[in-house]
């Protein structure tokens, strides 16, 4: 019990060192806070319009530029379909041991891969697959 009573002293003995070792140092950041809101220094007429036509060239230049960049995935569906069925026609090429049945397979496949390529191209064409198909990149320090 006495133990308990000795490490409660002790901590308050604690938080008193510390209280007044920090206290110079606040009362130094106040004084500090406090002159500089007293300062009366204004940058010259000439300054001061050099540096808002600065920063209005700045941000000029900075409102030229797009502020996302667009990727644009149109051809991805037809080279998935493309590769995909490529590999398949290869496959049956090589596992199927009858030539007709395999060559009757590569055809489908070679012939699914001409339809996704028209496709493709009609989409591209009628549609307009390669703004919905795009993908947007937000770029930073940009004004929007």
């Amino acid at each position: 019990m006495r133990d308990d009573h000795s490490n409660i002293e002790n901590i308050d003995k604690i938080e008193k060192i510390t209280i007044k070792q920090i206290q110079p140092e606040q009362i130094q950041l106040e004084d500090l806070i406090r002159d500089s809101m007293n300062m009366t220094d204004v940058p010259t007429p000439e300054l001061n319009n050099k540096l808002k036509a600065a920063l209005y060239q700045q941000e000029a230049a900075l409102r030229k530029q797009p502020a996302t960049h667009k990727l644009s995935l149109w051809y991805l569906p037809m080279v998935l379909n493309l590769i995909t069925f490529s590999l398949l026609a290869v496959l049956a090429l090589i596992m199927i041991e009858n030539i007709y049945l395999s060559c009757f397979a590569a055809g489908i496949c070679f012939y699914v891969v001409v339809a996704g390529i028209l496709l493709t191209l009609v989409g591209v064409k009628r549609t307009n697959i390669k703004e919905d198909l795009a993908i947007r990149i937000e770029k930073r320090g940009v004004l929007a």
